[in-house]
Order: C-alpha cells, then sequence, then structure tokens
C-alpha cells in the first residue's frame, strides 16, 4: 500500500497537483497497489484531490487521522472526537488573540475569528466561543497569523495540551487532535482492516504531521524541502517537491525494469 500526504508531497504550496506526479500515481494505481491519501486536510479539501487522481474506490485518511472515509461512495469508517472546551481555555488564557476553529466532517468549519483567505474550505460559521467549545469535536485548530511556528511550538509546550495529540504545522498553525489519534494510527486500522501489516506500507510526507506515518510504516520516505522532524523519522530523503521528490520515489518502485511493491 501507498500512503501519501498532500500539501507538498502531492501538490505545490498553491494546491497544484503536477502532471508528473498525477502519472506516477497512475502507475501505482495500475500496479494494483492502493493508494491511501493520508492527509491533515478535512475531508471535503481531500476530495477534489481524490478525484482528480482517478482513484478507485477506497480509503482515505484526512484530519490527521481523525477521520477515515471510503470513497466512491462516500462512507464514514471511522470518526474520533473529543471533548475541547478544557483545551480552547487554557489556549485562550495562554494566547487571547488566537483564532479557533472546528470542523464539521463533510462541510466546513465553524469558527472564532475570520482565518486568512484561502486557510479554510467549504462553509465556515462564526460562533461564540462557547459555542465552539459546546459540541465534541474531531479536530480543534489554533491560528495566529501574527505569530510563527516557533511561537506555537512554545505555546504547546507550555500549556501542556495533556489528554490530546497536537501538531504544529509550516506557520502558527496548530493542530489538536483525540488522544493517540494521528496519521499512523489511522493507517494501522486501514491496513489491518486489508489484512496486511505495517511493513507492507511505503509512506511518503514532508510536515510535522507526518512524524508518526513515516516511522511507522515499513518504508517511510520524507521529501528533501521536509521538516527537520519529518526527515529524522524517515527511512529515506528524497529530492525536493520543486525538484520531483515525489514522483521519483514511486517511480522507484512502480516504473521500469525491477519495479518492487511496497
Amino acid at each position: 500500500m501507498v500512503a501519501l500526504d498532500i500539501d507538498g508531497t502531492l501538490v505545490d504550496h498553491a494546491g497544484v497537483l503536477h502532471e508528473q506526479v498525477r502519472r506516477s500515481i497512475r502507475r501505482v494505481v495500475t500496479a494494483g497497489v492502493p493508494v491511501v491519501l493520508t492527509t491533515g486536510r478535512s475531508w471535503h479539501a481531500t476530495r477534489p484531490i481524490f478525484e482528480q487522481l482517478e482513484l478507485p474506490a477506497g480509503p482515505a485518511v484526512s484530519s490527521n487521522g481523525a477521520v477515515t472515509v471510503t470513497f466512491p461512495p462516500f462512507a464514514i469508517e471511522r470518526i474520533h472526537t473529543f471533548n475541547p472546551a478544557p483545551v480552547v481555555e487554557s489556549v485562550l488564557r495562554a494566547h487571547p488573540s488566537a483564532a479557533l476553529a472546528t470542523e464539521v466532517v463533510g462541510l466546513g468549519y465553524r469558527v472564532t475569528k475570520r482565518f486568512p483567505d484561502g486557510e479554510l474550505d467549504g462553509e465556515v460559521d462564526q460562533v461564540s466561543v462557547d459555542d465552539l467549545a459546546s459540541d465534541d469535536v474531531t479536530r480543534l485548530i489554533v491560528r495566529d497569523p501574527e505569530a510563527s511556528d516557533a511561537d506555537f511550538i512554545a505555546l504547546a509546550h507550555r500549556i501542556g495540551l495533556h489528554g490530546v495529540s497536537y501538531c504544529v504545522g509550516w506557520s502558527a498553525w496548530l493542530d489538536i487532535a483525540p488522544q493517540g489519534i494521528n496519521k499512523a494510527s489511522a493507517l494501522s486500522g486501514v491496513v489491518e482492516a486489508l489484512g496486511w501489516t505495517r511493513e507492507d506500507v511505503l509512506a511518503i510526507g514532508d510536515g510535522r504531521n507526518d512524524v508518526e506515518m513515516l516511522s511507522w510504516a515499513g518504508c517511510g520516505v520524507a521529501l528533501g524541502d521536509g521538516s527537520t522532524e519529518a526527515k529524522a523519522a524517515a527511512d529515506h530523503v528524497t529530492g525536493t517537491f520543486a525538484d520531483g521528490g515525489t514522483a521519483d520515489e514511486l517511480d522507484r518502485w512502480f516504473a521500469g525494469e525491477g519495479r518492487r511493491a511496497a
């Protein structure tokens, strides 16, 4: 099985899927090997990439492992939630200017403040902090465009975040998930359902939220321009995204003579 992160791995940071990557993934599909999109994106932001790649019906992991679906037709296979209220209180006590968002699976987000344009897909409904924290959620997003990723790493350490999982993105973006939930935990369920093991998985990613997946997979590969944490967790570091690292790695396994299956 091939597990693929999306942003910075399959699409560039403008969200464009390059033809070279698409062709390489078609080779994987033609070889009869399942491709599982494994992303921090919500499902409604994952679906367009699934469709652009023309993947056959099968599983996809979104929301950093909190939501696993099959598509098409759409069906939720597994969903993990937590009570966000204690975390919301801790975050706003330490960082009062933060904007918060929670995901409405398949539709969009509820937010306490406006996020920068283009950062959230789907329907966006602005609500009070109390309303946001009143229901169990798949994830809580903390955002402050005026801060840095280093600021948010320090914030996460400072407030503790006990009883949940979390990761900091490339910017001041903090994703908080149910305890023990990440891309690897979701993929473990997918692999088990298929009757395989983690040794059967080639995983490719670039971000801090890929660390567990890259460590867990039988072969974890980080992009050359990926985060320091992702590269440290990987078994192998390929070229940068701009230099075709994703396509090159897939073609090592699924193109030409001596093709090996992951």
